[in-house]
């Protein structure tokens, strides 16, 4: 399997990466900066250089030219102002989206949050605020379109070492997820047509993930 992510040098895309390398498939990492090949390499993956913040669609396709399926995991990330939790959390989203449709790659999974209705809770701040309203519209976009989708929702992600037990149902209480667990369970989704067209939320749990998939 042929599979593209973007957001190619994530915490969880890194994870991600290493993890189809190790079943034998071939991940195709978008990145940014030129300077995180290296990286990518390291986990087994292939780099694609290419700013989603800019890029046009057909760009964008010719990467997801031939793959099976696609992956969003891309954040404007800790420290960057709204201006770009719209261009990236909901703009780039949007554009992989798009590119999808063009390339006919069906099987999309978008990697999104919990809590996306706390935008206009009293003292909210304004940029997380921000990010939560860019974050609900990608899901919203996505919804529309015509393609196998899957939206994932982790509750707050730690890097502790991943127990491969989950809670993944529509709706879960907020507690928290660690990013081994996360990256595992978008390879269980990649092949699992049962999940198409849901959306769900993730933290860590008592299950293990290929249960807790068909349980979901």
């Amino acid at each position: 399997m042929k599979v593209v992510i973007a957001g190619g040098h994530g915490q969880i895309a890194l994870r991600l990466e290493r993890l189809l390398a190790e079943r034998g498939d071939h991940a195709v990492g978008i990145i940014r900066n030129p300077e995180h090949t290296a990286d990518l390499r390291d986990s087994s993956a292939e780099p694609a250089v290419l700013d989603l913040e800019t890029a046009q669609a057909k760009e964008v396709a010719a990467v997801l030219d031939g793959a099976d399926a696609a992956v969003f995991a891309a954040g404007a990330g800790p420290g960057s102002g709204a201006a770009r939790k719209e261009t990236v959390d909901l703009g780039a989203a949007a554009l992989f989206a798009e590119a999808a449709e063009l390339a006919g790659v069906r099987r999309h999974v978008q990697v999104s949050a919990m809590g996306l209705d706390r935008a206009d809770d009293p003292g909210m701040d304004e940029v997380f605020a921000a990010y939560l309203r860019a974050k609900k519209a990608a899901e919203d976009d996505l919804r529309a379109r015509e393609l196998d989708w899957t939206i994932l929702r982790p509750g707050r992600l730690t890097d502790e070492p991943g127990t491969g037990n989950v809670h993944l149902a529509d709706s879960v209480d907020r507690a928290e997820v660690s990013r081994d667990n996360v990256a595992a369970v978008l390879v269980a989704l990649l092949g699992e047509d049962r999940t198409v067209r849901r959306t769900l939320e993730l933290v860590d749990g008592h299950t293990p993930i290929d249960e807790a998939i068909v349980r979901a």
